[in-house]
């Protein structure tokens, strides 16, 4: 008998001893009751040289020689990158798919990184680790991600002889859902780590330059990264996002998020006021009484008809979800509404399409995140519902939806159209390095020309526009997109004076 086989035979040995003491009886009454005393004899022989046998800690010692490692059993510990890497200082590189979670998850894994020792990079060729940070909601993200896997271990193998120790990581929903085919099927990854493992990432990396495949992708109850400050500062912009919460336990029936992110919890009160503290000087008050919170809701609908909203398992009505909007409306006037649409959901008829293109003419929304279903393994769709809208119907009612989205945004963003409006510079627009982009108080892009602009309406001296700025631009021209103008003055969210001497001078 190799060892093995001895594991296995320990092994059920212990489960029905298990069994027995759980229903109050006991291990040796078990062999006692269906043997005869030369069997007996027997068992106290086999639990002698048991006892004398290897432990369970030799197990463990003789599966060490296994390329691929499981971490999920291991509790979180500080570890630092073994001393054949430290040469040279590690950097990481992130690439983030997906929805605003992720950017707030690459965010949080940063940010243990960098206390265990790394430094980041955002080109590609000096990266001595590239991470990527996945999405699973679509069969159109996980597509991308796997042409782009394909891509970085092509390139890992064409630097091998310069940078010998490039490690290539997946981390997020795809990593735990595709961990097999990630790890020991396509073997195009050295590192999986799952939404709820980014504390393990420092130690699933040491693993992998001692060469082994590291993974943890265990889903956690608990797990908040309260304790985890994310690190925000970056070269790309001047706003973040602040999680509340994790998982999601609404189960819909077309959504996979449940199953990649876990159950629903929160983040503990105190943690939240403490991130914020560290993005603005002030602390949080109410929407109406601060300028320095943005008057922008995101409000997803997923479909305006209530009989595929139920066979969704969203939980609300057509007629809920508009009162929603009038509440919010009144709460906070000239709000501006975002949305997610899924089209051709299972069931869906063509009066249903109807529905969902008059809640988008009825609300207005300044902008929306629209797509055509794709059924996606494990959720209650998929085992309960039939994907019966062919993919040609499902085609067309995305373009109409698109088509009436653009409408009505144009209308929202056109009744704008001589106002003043204040505005976060966010950098160069991305289609002209002449032009400047920002964002306004209802979060809807605004885009000017590059100038230099007065700091004080009755002094001449011009400064010039950098990212982070506030400035006053007046809007000449709008469409579904965005806003245009051109900027007047340098402001900022606490100065009304300079912004009502502006507002009075019709000449302006």
């Amino acid at each position: 008998m190799n060892i093995s086989s001895s594991f296995r035979l320990c092994r059920f040995t212990f489960r029905k001893c298990l069994s027995r003491r759980l229903q109050g009886d006991t291990c040796d009454r078990y062999y006692c009751s269906k043997s005869s005393s030369t069997d007996q004899t027997r068992v106290v022989q086999l639990k002698n040289k048991l006892a004398c046998g290897p432990s369970f800690q030799d197990f463990i010692k003789s599966s060490t020689s296994d390329k691929s490692y499981d971490a999920c059993n291991y509790e979180y510990e500080e570890y630092h990158i073994p001393e054949c890497t430290t040469a040279r200082s590690q950097k990481v590189y992130f690439e983030t798919y997906g929805c605003q979670m992720n950017v707030s998850d690459t965010e949080i894994a940063w940010s243990i990184l960098q206390k265990a020792g790394y430094s980041r990079t955002h080109e590609l060729p000096e990266a001595d680790v590239v991470l990527l940070v996945t999405c699973s909601v679509r069969e159109k993200a996980e597509q991308t991600i796997w042409n782009r896997l394909k891509h970085l271990t092509a390139l890992k193998k064409r630097s091998q002889k310069h940078k010998p120790l490039l490690k290539i990581g997946v981390l997020g929903c795809m990593a735990e859902r595709l961990k097999t085919k990630l790890l020991e099927q396509e073997k195009l990854v050295d590192v999986l780590a799952g939404p709820d493992a980014y504390r393990h990432l420092p130690r699933l990396l040491s693993l992998a330059y001692g060469g082994q495949r590291a993974s943890n992708v265990l889903l956690s109850l608990e797990e908040t990264y309260a304790d985890v400050m994310p690190v925000h500062q970056t070269p790309e912009g001047h706003s973040a996002f602040v999680s509340i919460m994790r998982g999601c336990d609404n189960m819909c029936s077309y959504c996979i998020v449940p199953f990649t992110r876990g159950r629903e919890r929160s983040r503990p009160l105190s943690s939240i006021l403490e991130e914020v503290r560290m993005l603005s000087d002030q602390v949080l008050q109410l929407i109406q009484e601060r300028r320095n919170i943005c008057k922008q809701i995101h409000l997803p609908a997923q479909s305006s008809s209530s009989r595929v909203l139920h066979a969704m398992r969203r939980g609300y009505t057509r007629e809920a979800y508009l009162d929603l909007v009038e509440n919010i409306r009144e709460i906070i006037p000239g709000v501006s509404l975002s949305s997610d649409f899924i089209t051709g959901f299972c069931g869906e008829t063509e009066e249903d399409h109807q529905q969902t293109l008059s809640l988008v003419r009825e609300v207005g929304y300044n902008v929306g995140f629209l797509f055509a279903y794709s059924m996606r393994k494990k959720t209650h769709a998929y085992h309960r519902l039939q994907d019966d809208v062919l993919a040609p119907v499902k085609q067309r009612r995305l373009e109409e939806l698109i088509s009436v989205f653009r409408e009505e945004a144009t209308k929202v963003n056109m009744a704008l159209l001589g106002s003043t409006q204040l505005v976060l510079v966010e950098g160069e627009s991305k289609r002209s390095s002449e032009e400047l982009c920002g964002r306004n108080d209802g979060n809807v892009k605004v885009v000017f020309p590059k100038t230099d602009l007065p700091v004080q309406p009755e002094k001449p001296q011009m400064v010039p526009i950098t990212p982070g700025d506030y400035v006053l631009v007046k809007i000449t021209s709008a469409n579904s997109q965005c806003l245009r103008g051109h900027a007047l003055i340098h402001s900022s969210l606490n100065d009304r004076r300079t912004s009502e001497h502006l507002l009075s001078k019709q000449t302006i």
